[in-house]
């Protein structure tokens, strides 16, 4: 009796936190969180291999997407050896798809917000010598569950899916990850891929095959790029906590045993980063805590 009632708790969260997850978009289906500022970041592009370029590709719904208000301090003392690669066209600020710019955010789209790929790459490059270059590619979508990268399921996810759904998919031209195998490949002629940053889950909560998914994707990633997993670490970010307001945190338990799944996957706590009131979302100081952390996790895999 008491574990059947258990078990229903458990279900009823789950069900409650999708919805949620629904609710805040159909609530918000104009988002911007960068206030208007058309920064480009222009810089001469790369030209010829560089073996200490060092590139990582993000992937994810709406906390790799990037869901809180740029502030101030986030436009400034970015390193020129902090690049990003445009996923998309960004009219506001002239960016174009597949062209590097300094990683002035946003770094998903031109109406995204900060990221954990925003104080990932800042860290990565202040702990880094001086002749390494970081840059990310940053292919996200607010709302998606991880099938959505899953190219023999993802027709299926968008027909199902709500309209501000498809319209975040519409500036991926329907394939999100054919669009980040795309860059990947471009950017393989002037870098060397490093590492892998993931940060999803809210759609999935608690669903027990996920990290056979993820794994599935990863794996397609490693294939298609002529990559080693034992060479390109795959980090998983948690979900804002209980602790910290969050509504999805059953699936912080799945991410935190990833690894025995995924033995070159590695999960990065959130525990103490600060979320927004619609208990989904990491707050601008939130990205920077879990963005560090990324980092300093694939700076121990590197033996920095």
């Amino acid at each position: 009796m008491v574990r059947n009632i258990v078990l229903l708790a458990l279900l009823l969260t789950i069900k409650i936190s999708a919805q949620e997850v629904r609710s805040f978009y159909e609530k918000n289906t104009a988002l911007n969180f960068n206030d208007g500022r058309n920064v480009a970041g222009k810089i001469t592009q790369p030209s010829g291999f560089n073996p200490n370029f060092h590139i990582y590709l993000c992937f994810g719904q709406s906390n790799m997407e990037g869901n809180a208000k740029v502030e101030e301090q986030d436009f400034m003392n970015i390193s020129p050896r902090f690049l990003m690669m445009a996923g998309v066209d960004m009219p506001n600020t002239g960016r174009k798809k597949g062209k590097w710019y300094i990683a002035v955010p946003p770094l998903c789209r031109a109406w995204t917000g900060l990221t954990p790929a925003d104080y990932f790459g800042r860290t990565m490059v202040e702990n880094l010598p001086d002749s390494i270059i970081v840059g990310v590619i940053n292919v996200a979508v607010g709302g998606a569950s991880i099938d959505l990268y899953d190219e023999d399921k993802t027709d299926s996810v968008i027909s199902n899916s709500a309209d501000w759904f498809k319209g975040f998919c519409r500036d991926y031209d329907n394939k999100p990850f054919r669009r980040l195998m795309e860059l990947a490949k471009k950017a393989q002629q002037v870098g060397v891929i490093k590492g892998i940053l993931l940060h999803q889950g809210c759609t999935d909560n608690g669903q027990k095959t996920w990290p056979s998914r993820v794994n599935l994707i990863y794996g397609r990633m490693l294939k298609e790029l002529g990559l080693k997993a034992e060479n390109v670490p795959l980090l998983v970010g948690e979900l804002l906590t209980k602790v910290d307001g969050g509504c999805c945190y059953l699936h912080n338990s799945i991410i935190d045993n990833i690894h025995d799944d995924i033995p070159t996957a590695y999960p990065i706590s959130s525990l103490g980063c600060p979320g927004k009131s619609d208990k989904l979302h990491f707050t601008a100081e939130g990205y920077r805590i879990i963005g560090k952390r990324y980092a300093e996790r694939m700076l121990q895999l590197l033996k920095y």
